[in-house]
């Protein structure tokens, strides 16, 4: 039997066959009956040559090691850490990568390209397909993406009009709550107080705003405040257009949406928000006044084994990263140094004290290559954005921030562990989309206000934005003085969400604005006039490059 509160999958038709295979002691997985690939998750179509004649193949249960962190911050029920989590890519189709739990091992002397094999445990109606080392194989190279990361550019669709819909949109406003650890406020305070901070902001009022965009639209484990329905519900307004939820590009995508709304007409000044308060939802969790959603069964193919955060996934991303291309924990450390000094000069940045090289090397690790300062803060805040039509923009309190392009193409898988082995997904194609919409290149970028919910997310877009080469990142971040605020590519200047607070992207557009504006006092780049902003990855993500009209 296992532990109480063990997560376990949740057991499906279409997902039995996998689930329970180990009854028998042997792996099963789907398969197309006309192309032969092997197809995971299951699907009611081949991705390869969309066949729906799909069946169940039994193969060998040996792979080859694709990517392993040690997990050291999070434990399970019947699987305290430290534990071993890990890609493994299957030998009859190395596409398919399964994430497991690798056991039998000493982490000190795991290596890529190892060969592993399939064993069950058994766990009431499931058997999870665990893995460890095979004896006496030699190491093979690693499975090759689909695409080379420097090929993405080849796949993107071009325009399909020579007009482009981010001329007829502007930023007009931006404010933010109040931002904190424990600030133990209900999270729709906080988003009114954004809210009136950004229509102030722009000039307007709250009978200018005929359009609402969020991003996720729901309150799930302090990750928003209810959406559209809740802010409409408070304040009392009537959109004649609305937008929320999470298939969009990136936490950013509710601006995105909201440039389409006016573009098209549909609305003239949308609010678009985003709240977090997951430092007082952790709180209240453990003063039992809270719980967390959903059951013990889950949905996910990552949970049961232990992969239970963004930082497993991504990981083992950066661990391959190191692995082909020689960077290092101190080149991640650059980024962590950087946030921090620009946070030293914004006032309302959560951690503020200065850190240095020794520091980030010596906290402690969450999950291998990742330590503390890898990783952004949770907290509570709200971030709000007005997006205008750009013939009314010009008219308001202050002078608009234009849009000159968006990339939001998905060109890689978006399953987490079966996309990109090179850099974090969903950061590749839409950077590479957004240079086709524009004739500015990255030289022309005066600020860049990059996605870091970790370290490794940051570094992803500087190398996806061709700001260096693929792979390229360890020589262009090392002694941090590219990226500072006089560097060739100031970065997250107002501190990133490493040490201002995770305000899951809408936290970057606010500084990109602000800088743009000139308005960002100590920590101002002299002469910004074009900023990028990213927003998100592993999950579908966007970014934006906005301008001033000058």
């Amino acid at each position: 039997m296992s532990a109480p509160g063990r997560p376990l999958p949740a057991v499906t038709p279409e997902n039995e066959f996998f689930w329970t295979a180990g009854a028998d002691g042997v792996l099963r997985l789907q398969s197309c009956l006309d192309c032969a690939a092997l197809i995971h998750p299951p699907q009611p179509v081949c991705r390869y040559c969309r066949s729906t004649n799909m069946g169940v193949r039994d193969v060998s249960g040996r792979a080859t090691l694709a990517g392993f962190t040690v997990n050291h911050r999070f434990s399970l029920p019947g699987l305290p850490a430290p534990y071993v989590v890990a890609q493994v890519a299957i030998d009859e189709d190395p596409r398919v990568r399964l994430t497991t739990t690798l056991i039998d091992c000493d982490p000190e002397g795991l290596e890529l390209g190892q060969q592993v094999e399939v064993t069950f445990e058994h766990l009431e109606d499931v058997w999870l397909p665990l893995f460890r080392p095979a004896k006496g194989s030699a190491t093979k190279p690693l499975p090759e993406d689909a695409i080379a990361p420097e090929d993405f550019a080849a796949h993107v669709r071009p325009m399909v009009t020579t007009e482009k819909f981010e001329d007829k949109s502007a930023i007009t406003g931006v404010g933010a709550s109040r931002l904190g650890r424990r600030l133990m406020v209900a999270p729709l305070a906080l988003t009114v107080e954004a809210c009136q901070a950004a229509v102030a902001d722009a000039g307007l009022t709250f009978e200018d705003i005929d359009g609402l965009s969020t991003y996720p639209g729901l309150d799930v484990a302090g990750m928003g405040e209810g959406g559209i329905s809740a802010l409409e519900g408070a304040l009392g307004l009537r959109p004649t257009w609305f937008n929320g939820g999470m298939d969009t590009f990136g936490p950013g995508g509710s601006v995105i949406a909201a440039m389409m709304a006016v573009a098209t007409g549909l609305a003239r000044h949308v609010l678009c928000f985003r709240t977090v308060w997951e430092s007082t939802f952790g709180e209240r969790l453990k003063a039992g006044k809270a719980a967390r959603p959903g059951g013990r069964r889950t949905d996910s193919w990552q949970v049961p084994f232990g992969a239970t955060s963004a930082a497993h996934t991504l990981a083992l991303n950066a661990q391959r990263h190191f692995h082909r291309y020689g960077t290092t924990r101190e080149t991640l450390g650059w980024i962590a140094l950087n946030q921090r000094a620009n946070a030293a000069l914004n006032p309302t940045a959560i951690y503020r004290d200065p850190m240095d090289m020794n520091d980030y090397l010596s906290a402690r690790m969450i999950t291998t290559p990742f330590g503390l300062y890898d990783c952004d803060v949770p907290c509570d805040g709200a971030v709000a954005v007005i997006v205008s039509a750009v013939d009314a923009a010009r008219d308001l309190a202050k002078p608009p921030v234009l849009v000159e392009a968006v990339g939001t193409q998905i060109i890689e898988r978006t399953d987490w562990d079966q996309s990109t082995l090179t850099h974090e997904p969903q950061v590749l194609g839409q950077s590479a989309h957004l240079w086709s919409r524009t004739s500015l290149r990255p030289k022309d970028v005066d600020v860049a206000e990059l996605y870091d919910g970790f370290t490794f997310n940051c570094l992803s877009w500087i190398e996806a934005l061709g700001f260096c080469g693929i792979g390229e990142a360890k020589s262009f971040l090392d002694g941090g003085t590219n990226i500072a605020r006089d560097g060739v590519l100031p970065l997250n200047t107002h501190g990133g969400q490493l040490s201002h607070g995770r305000t899951h992207g809408m936290g970057l557009i606010h500084e990109a604005v602000t800088q743009l504006r000139g308005e960002a006092g100590e920590r101002q780049v002299a002469d910004a006039r074009v900023a990028v902003v990213s927003s998100g990855g592993l999950t579908p993500s966007g970014v934006i490059l906005l301008r001033t009209d000058s």
